[in-house]
């Protein structure tokens, strides 16, 4: 039966409301710093079903000169479930919940984010150790606090692609390697769909509750003259949505994708140094060995012994490549800021539209 689940993909993840709103409260109160935690639950075929939550303990980060880094402090908070502390704490509750017959299976982890801000390096490697090491059929969490603060749930549950996970165990992140491999930085993430799931005892207290209103529309009035004067008004007066100023999201997000594609000329200028400095040493060592034919062509003439002529392999030294992985991050978290601004954008343009032939000059007659 294990071979039998191990060997069906996962297909689907579902979520007790119970663990929605624990990792809600819990990332909401530490943000905006990153907030973890690991995940508890059972693998039921394709369907992957977590039942409970809990927070990692709070390790206090090391200090610079009495002080801490904010940016210290976020990086040691994001990298958490893989501290060798918190993996014996995990390992104790599990062991406690299964004292209490409890579904105590390893089934993730899950992390708080900011305006899609989540894909980096950290977020790689712990879902790495945890698909790995602990579990193969794990998920990562992915909880957006200022995505949700506007009254949409934002909660969406990845995993790392089964190349992804063959390209880092071999270390291939050469230009080399990827292109013979055709791997993209789309096919990082696998990303699967969620659903919140209540249990009976919530469904029952559900219908406990007093019924709803009735369906019944009321009739709409013909004209204004006939709406009677007493009638309460369904709508008080309200000009935000005539608002044409910014969503403030929209610019936040513009500048994170901007810093993204700053970090991505950033890589592109030491790849395109890297170049640079590999031509100029096969230059060099073109230069060296037909010289060295050279040599052993007179040597030749001569009847002398000829020159070994692998010998630049200890003169020179080729540079090393650097890891095309953080290129592939970064590109895949470009991508994810583009649509945030595709998403956000539409309000903004509907409402430019509407006013167009105001912000117009008047045509000439």
């Amino acid at each position: 039966m294990a071979d039998l689940l191990k060997e069906a993909p996962l297909t689907a993840v579902q979520v007790e409301a119970l663990v929605v709103m624990k990792i809600i409260k819990h990332c909401s109160q530490t943000f905006p710093t990153t907030a973890t935690g690991f995940l508890v639950g059972m693998d039921a075929k394709s369907t992957l079903e977590i039942t409970n939550s809990f927070p990692f303990p709070t390790i206090e980060p090391p200090t610079t000169d009495g002080h801490h880094d904010n940016n210290a402090i976020s990086n040691h908070t994001a990298a958490a479930p893989r501290h060798k502390a918190n993996t014996v704490y995990q390992n104790e509750m599990i062991k406690k919940l299964r004292e209490v017959n409890v579904d105590a299976n390893n089934v993730g982890w899950y992390t708080s984010a900011n305006l899609g801000n989540f894909i980096n390096l950290n977020m790689v490697e712990n879902q790495i150790h945890y698909q790995k090491e602990l579990n193969e059929r794990t998920v990562a969490i992915v909880h957006d606090v200022s995505r949700s603060s506007q009254g949409s749930l934002s909660l969406r549950a990845f995993r790392l692609s089964p190349a992804f996970m063959l390209a880092y165990k071999e270390n291939k992140f050469n230009t080399e390697s990827l292109q013979k491999s055709s791997f993209r930085y789309q096919d990082i993430l696998l990303e699967l769909p969620l659903q919140i799931h209540n249990s009976h005892l919530l469904t029952s207290f559900l219908h406990t509750l007093p019924t709803r209103p009735s369906e019944n529309q009321p009739s709409i009035p013909p004209s204004l003259s006939e709406i009677p004067a007493d009638a309460p008004s369904p709508l008080h007066p309200n000009l935000t949505t005539l608002s044409l100023s910014i969503d403030p999201f929209l610019s936040q997000t513009a500048d994170l994708l901007l810093d993204s594609i700053e970090s991505h000329h950033t890589e592109l200028a030491n790849h395109q140094y890297y170049q640079r400095s590999l031509a100029r040493e096969q230059a060099k060592i073109t230069a060296w060995q037909q010289k060295r034919k050279a040599e052993n062509a007179s040597r030749a003439l001569t009847k002398q012994s000829p020159l070994p002529e692998d010998e630049w392999q200890r003169l020179f030294k080729l540079p090393t490549e650097p890891g095309r992985l953080e290129v592939l991050l970064n590109s895949r978290q470009v991508e994810q800021y583009a649509r945030q601004v595709d998403g956000f954008a539409a309000g903004v343009t509907g409402k430019m539209f509407a006013v167009r032939s105001n912000l117009l000059p008047e045509k000439m007659e």
